[in-house]
């Protein structure tokens, strides 16, 4: 009877302890995004750059600069509660300041689809890890009631 109890005792732990660490499963199959990354580009440099901050929450900053001045800058949170992961942008001057959700709905392949059919533009974002050091950003969807897109090949630094 003591060994059933201590066997059952020691499954439940085990059982336990593997929940507990699949937890935010979809946050840390993007760790791979955590560093540095940027692209130049002729009229000046893009540069993203993601840490994290806790088990359920990567911080990322995207910035773009030209010769010497910050064009465009967003503060983004991705975010795992539950089984839902969220990219929550912020970009100063845009939607009163407010965050913009989108949320996930596709990974297949080391590639991470959000979407957030509301918003204005973009409708979708897209991370795809090419390999160690290099990732492909994209963002999508209809802009002044025409289809857009924009690629930016980003290399780790």
């Amino acid at each position: 009877m003591k060994t059933t109890l201590a066997i059952l005792s020691i499954a439940l732990l085990i059982s336990c302890q593997n929940k507990s660490e699949k937890k935010f499963d979809k946050l840390e199959k993007m760790n791979w995004l955590i560093g540095n990354w940027e692209q130049k580009l002729p009229d000046g440099t893009l540069k993203e750059a993601w840490t994290k901050q806790n088990d359920s929450t990567f911080s990322g900053k995207s910035f773009f600069i030209n010769t010497k001045d910050t064009v465009h800058f967003e503060s983004i949170k991705l975010t795992q509660s539950a089984e839902e992961l969220k990219y929550i942008a912020t970009v100063v001057g845009q939607n009163n300041d407010d965050p913009i959700v989108f949320e996930l709905t596709s990974d297949v392949d080391n590639a991470f689809t959000f979407e957030n059919p509301t918003h204005d533009y973009p409708q979708k974002i897209t991370y795809k890890k090419v390999n160690e050091s290099n990732m492909l950003a994209s963002i999508s969807g209809k802009q002044q009631g025409k289809l857009s897109s924009e690629s930016y090949s980003m290399t780790k630094k």
